[in-house]
C-alpha cells in the first residue's frame, strides 16, 4: 500500500513541477477548435453516410426490377 502512495504522490509533484501547462485562454480557443472540427467532421460523415445509403438503396431497387 506504500508503494501506491508513493506513486500517487510523485505523480502529483510531477505534474505540479515538471509539467508545462497551457494558458486558460489558450485552453478555450483549442478547445473551440475541436468542438467546431468535431461538428464538421460528424457532419462530413454523415453526409457521406446518406448518399451512400441512397446509392445502395437505388442499386438494389434496380436490382430487383
Amino acid at each position: 500500500m506504500s508503494k501506491l502512495i508513493g506513486y500517487i504522490t510523485e505523480s502529483f509533484e510531477e505534474l505540479k513541477s515538471n509539467v508545462t501547462w497551457l494558458k486558460w485562454e489558450e485552453v478555450q480557443s483549442y478547445t473551440i477548435i475541436v468542438a467546431l472540427f468535431s461538428i464538421i467532421f460528424s457532419l462530413a460523415i454523415w453526409g457521406i453516410d446518406e448518399v451512400l445509403s441512397n446509392a445502395l438503396g437505388a442499386f438494389l431497387g434496380w436490382l430487383k426490377s
